[in-house]
């Protein structure tokens, strides 16, 4: 007996919530679908499914069982297509971004990246915190600042520019400050990023930005400033609209940062899958272009 007989079932069974659903898919028959799924469950010693007359649903076990085996099935598939001529990008992509650059970038160049693989699916989370890839079962980041983790391969696709700015209502009653240090007397509007970055002859300072106002969302934090509240410094794609328009002047251009890499960041294992790799691809072709032309 194999230690896989009766996962293809299981699967087939609990995405498609029924025994006879299931064997259809696999074209088996209903009694050996049962079966398997039976001599499963005494294997594993634990009830898999939920089962009456009418429905078949997972028990707590069941659902974190599928979880996993679904995603080692996926990486069975593909290890099996990296030595075949199944090249096409298939099963399920799984991603994950901050939430703005998500929105606005990202997730449109992986839907249609998506549009013209039909043999793809894709599962995108935007998120501001730091996901776990391999605890949490991504295949890939996008993210700036380092990559420290080695379990991780990190592609560059793309760079942003970080400003700092206030409103002209801000600068006429509290003064334009000419130096990195004169900000310890500002009001800072402080966002995700717990230190500011600056460049002074060829030295990287960092500021720490302390205000009455702070904001894990960017927009909020875009929208604090142009109303007068303070001082903050942002990537390019939030500031330099209300910039074209006179709503915020730019502060500190003489000490203005490097500009930021932005990443997609994969497991090592992952890095050969033709959905990672033509992803990655897409990402570095597209993702720079679309970024600019929404600022410009």
């Amino acid at each position: 007996m194999s230690a896989w007989d009766g996962i293809d079932e299981f699967i087939s069974v609990a995405t498609l919530g029924s025994f006879t659903r299931g064997a259809q898919a696999l074209g088996m028959s209903t009694t050996h679908v049962s079966r398997s799924i039976m001599a499963l469950e005494q294997r594993v010693e634990a009830q898999l499914f939920h089962r009456t007359t009418r429905t078949v649903r997972l028990t707590d076990t069941g659902r974190a069982f599928f979880e996993r085996c679904e995603r080692i099935a996926q990486d069975r598939d593909e290890a099996i297509a990296l030595i075949g001529d199944r090249s096409a990008p298939q099963g399920e992509l799984r991603v994950t971004c901050s939430t703005a650059m998500g929105e606005r970038f990202v997730a449109p160049i992986i839907r249609r990246f998506a549009a013209q693989h039909p043999k793809l699916t894709v599962s995108i989370e935007l998120s501001n915190r730091i996901i776990d890839l391999f605890g949490e079962g991504f295949d890939l980041a996008i993210r700036t600042g380092s990559i420290t983790d080695p379990r991780l391969i990190a592609t560059r696709v793309a760079s942003r520019s970080l400003y700092t700015c206030a409103a002209p209502s801000y600068l006429a009653s509290a003064g334009r400050p000419t130096r990195v240090e004169a900000l310890e007397n500002h009001e800072c509007i402080a966002g995700t990023a717990a230190a500011w970055h600056f460049k002074i002859g060829g030295q990287e300072v960092v500021h720490r930005p302390k205000g009455r106002f702070m904001c894990n969302s960017g927009h909020a934090v875009m929208e604090a400033c142009v109303s007068g509240l303070g001082i903050c410094q942002l990537p390019d794609f939030y500031v330099l609209p209300y910039l074209k328009h006179g709503m915020v002047d730019l502060l500190l251009e003489d000490a203005q940062p490097d500009d930021e890499p932005i990443w997609a960041v994969y497991p090592q294992r992952r890095h050969l899958l033709p959905k990672v790799q033509q992803v990655v691809d897409c990402l570095a072709h597209e993702l720079g272009p679309a970024m600019n032309s929404r600022i410009r």
